[in-house]
C-alpha cells in the first residue's frame, strides 16, 4: 500500500504508541488503526482533520479507494452550467484555477492529490459533465472533448495536455502548476539545487591530488551556501512589505507569459524526465564533469603550476603551513602602508610599524600576488653577442693564453699587450674612464692641474684596470630605452652574480634595483620579501624624489 499511495504524492508513516502512550490514550487510539490527515479547509495552513479507517476488509483495493474518495470531496464538484458560469469569473482571491472536464464519478487520485499540494495557491475544481444540461457553455470555454484539464488565469486560459511532455501524471502536471504558480518555497529550492550543481562542478576544474580536490569542494560548498542564504535573507525583508504586493503581482505575470511558451514546456519535459530518473541524471552530470576535467587539463597543459603535480601529503603539508602561518604570523595586509604619493624616508609610520613588527622569527604574512604585478621587460643591448658565444670565445683565450706563454711573456710585454686590447675600442676605454670619474677613486687625464708624469702614470693604472669586453659592452652598449621608469641601471643580476645577457627577462622591485626573473621570482617565493640589496620591503611602493640628482647623473653621463 505504501508503494502505491506514494505514486501519488501521499506520504505515510508509523507512530508507535508504545513511545508515547498518553498522546495515544488522550486521542481514543486503544488499538492499531489507520489514521489519514488532509487539510480541512482550502486555505494555505489551515487546520488538519483526522479520518479513522473503519472499513471491514483490509486489503489494499479497499484502503485506496477510501482514501481517493475522502481525497475527492475536497475537490469543488459541479454539475450544471449556472455553477459553472458562476465559478469562471475572475476572483481576485483566487486568481488561477484549474477545471478538470470529465465524465466520472469522482476526479481521479494524482488530481485530489495535487489539490492538497497547493492548498491555497491554486483553485482546483472538477466539473461532471455526464449529465451535463447546456453543452454550448462548454464550447464557448472551448472544451470540445474529454477529460480536458484548462487552467484559468488573469492572463487567459492554458489548456493543458497539448505541449511537449504535459503528461496526465502527478509529476508532470506538479512541475507545471509550480512553474506557473510558484512560492519562495520553491524558488529557495531550486536555487539551492543550482547552486550546489555548481559547487560539485569545482571538484572537476580543481587539478591536483585527490584529497586537494575535495578540500576545495568542501570549501566551495560553505562557501556557496552561505553567500545564497545571506543572498535570501534581504529578499524575505523585502516580501514582508505591504506596499511590494504590486511588484510581486507583475512579477507573477510576467512568469505565467514565460511559463506558457513551447520553450517553457521543453524545459519542463527535461525537468520531468531526469527527476524520473535520478540515475540517469547522475551519470549525465558526471560525464559532464569528465570532460571540464579534461578540457581543463588540456588547457593547463602550457602553464602547469607546481602544485598540480604535488602529491596529498604535500599538499595537505603545504595547507597546514599556510593555517599555521595565518595562526602565528601577523598579516601584513592589516598593516597601515602609505600611499604611493607618500615620502617613505620621511613618514613615521614606517618607524612604528617597524617597531611594532620586529623582523625576528615571527614575519609578516604577505600574499604573494604582488609578484605579477612587478615591472618585467627583456634586456637588449647593441651587437652584444650571447653567452655561449662568450663562453667560446672565453673558452679559445684560456686555451691560447697557457700557462707557458703566460710564464715566459714578460710583465712590460703583457701591459703592452693588455694595452693593445683596451686600444682596440675606444669608446669602451672611454667608458671605463667615465666609471672612474664617477667613482671618485681615480684622477681623469684630462685634469689641467696635474703634472705629466702622474698623469701617465693613472693613464697606465687606468690601462692595467680595462673591464672585459663583456662588462664593458653591457655598459655601453645597453638599449636603457626599455627600463621602466624608476630602475636604476645595472648590467648584473646580485642574486646569480651573472651579467645580464641581451634577451633575458628581468624584473624590477619597488626599490629600484633589477635582476633576472626567475632569480628574484625564487628568492621572493622563499619568502624572503624584501629587496637582496637594499632590503626594502619587495610589496610596498617606494617614490624616488631625488629628480635633481637624476637629472644632473644623466648629463653628466651624456656628457
Amino acid at each position: 500500500m505504501v508503494q502505491k499511495v506514494s505514486q501519488f504524492g501521499i506520504r505515510t508513516g508509523t507512530f508507535n504508541c508504545s513511545n508515547d502512550y498518553r498522546s495515544c490514550i488522550k486521542r481514543g487510539w486503544q488499538r492499531s488503526t489507520l489514521i489519514m490527515s488532509v487539510p480541512q479547509t482550502s486555505a494555505s495552513k489551515g487546520k488538519v482533520m483526522l479520518k479513522e479507517y473503519n472499513g471491514r476488509h483490509i486489503t489494499i483495493e479497499h484502503i485506496f479507494r477510501w482514501m481517493t474518495s475522502h481525497v475527492a470531496h475536497r475537490i469543488k464538484t459541479l454539475h450544471r452550467s449556472e455553477q459553472l458560469v458562476e465559478e469562471w469569473r475572475s476572483d481576485p482571491a483566487h486568481p488561477v484555477k484549474m477545471f478538470l472536464f470529465a465524465r466520472l464519478s469522482q476526479p481521479p487520485a494524482f488530481f485530489s492529490s495535487l489539490s492538497i499540494k497547493f492548498t491555497g495557491r491554486i483553485d482546483f475544481i472538477f466539473v461532471d459533465i455526464s449529465h451535463w444540461d447546456n453543452h454550448s457553455s462548454l464550447s464557448e470555454i472551448g472544451v470540445t472533448h474529454s477529460p480536458a484539464y484548462i487552467l484559468k488565469m488573469p492572463e487567459g486560459i492554458y489548456r493543458y495536455g497539448n505541449s511537449t511532455g504535459e503528461f496526465l501524471s502527478l509529476a508532470a502536471m506538479d512541475t507545471f502548476l509550480r512553474s506557473v504558480q510558484p512560492e519562495v518555497n520553491d524558488l529557495f529550492v531550486l536555487s539551492l539545487v543550482l547552486i550546489n550543481l555548481l559547487a560539485w562542478m569545482d571538484l572537476f576544474i580543481t587539478q591536483g591530488a585527490t584529497v586537494k580536490r575535495f578540500v576545495v569542494l568542501i570549501r566551495t560548498l560553505g562557501t556557496y551556501n552561505s553567500i545564497l542564504l545571506v543572498s535570501w535573507l534581504p529578499v524575505l525583508a523585502l516580501l514582508q512589505l505591504s506596499y511590494l504586493d504590486s511588484l510581486y503581482g507583475y512579477s507573477l505575470k510576467l512568469l505565467r507569459y514565460a511559463d506558457t511558451t513551447t520553450l517553457a514546456s521543453l524545459v519542463r519535459s527535461d525537468w520531468t524526465f531526469y527527476s524520473s530518473h535520478p540515475a540517469l541524471f547522475l551519470s549525465t552530470y558526471l560525464a559532464h564533469g569528465l570532460l571540464v576535467d579534461y578540457f581543463e587539463k588540456k588547457r593547463r597543459c602550457g602553464v602547469r603550476s607546481p602544485e598540480d603535480s604535488t602529491t596529498n601529503l604535500e599538499w595537505l603539508a603545504s595547507l597546514w603551513d599556510w593555517y599555521a602561518s595565518y595562526l602565528f604570523h601577523p598579516i601584513a595586509s592589516l598593516q597601515q602602508l602609505p600611499s604611493d604619493q607618500s615620502d617613505w624616508e620621511d613618514d613615521p609610520n614606517l618607524l612604528f610599524e617597524r617597531l611594532a613588527f620586529p623582523d625576528l622569527w615571527l614575519r609578516p604574512l604577505v600574499n604573494v600576488d604582488y609578484i605579477k604585478a612587478l615591472p618585467t621587460w627583456r634586456f637588449r643591448s647593441v651587437g652584444q653577442h650571447s653567452r655561449e658565444q662568450l663562453h667560446e670565445e672565453s673558452s679559445q683565450s684560456d686555451s691560447e693564453n697557457s700557462p707557458r706563454t703566460r710564464h715566459s711573456t714578460p710583465p712590460h710585454e703583457r701591459r703592452g699587450h693588455k694595452r693593445s686590447e683596451c686600444s682596440k675600442d675606444k669608446s669602451i676605454q672611454l667608458c671605463v674612464y667615465s666609471d672612474m670619474d664617477h667613482g671618485g677613486g681615480s684622477s681623469s687625464s684630462s685634469s689641467s692641474s696635474s703634472s705629466s708624469s702622474s698623469s701617465s702614470r693613472h693613464h697606465d693604472e687606468a690601462e692595467d684596470t680595462c673591464l672585459t669586453p663583456e662588462a664593458a659592452s653591457n655598459q655601453q652598449c645597453c638599449d636603457w630605452s626599455v627600463w621602466p621608469c624608476g630602475v636604476l641601471q645595472c648590467s648584473e643580476c646580485v642574486v646569480c652574480l651573472e651579467n645580464f645577457v641581451s634577451e633575458e627577462l628581468l624584473m624590477g622591485l619597488p626599490c629600484g634595483h633589477a635582476f633576472h626573473q626567475q632569480c628574484i621570482v625564487v628568492w621572493l617565493a622563499a619568502g624572503r620579501h624584501c629587496c637582496p640589496v637594499c632590503r626594502w620591503p619587495s610589496y610596498k611602493k617606494k617614490q624616488q624624489q631625488r629628480s635633481a640628482e637624476n637629472i644632473s647623473a644623466e648629463n653628466t653621463g651624456q656628457d
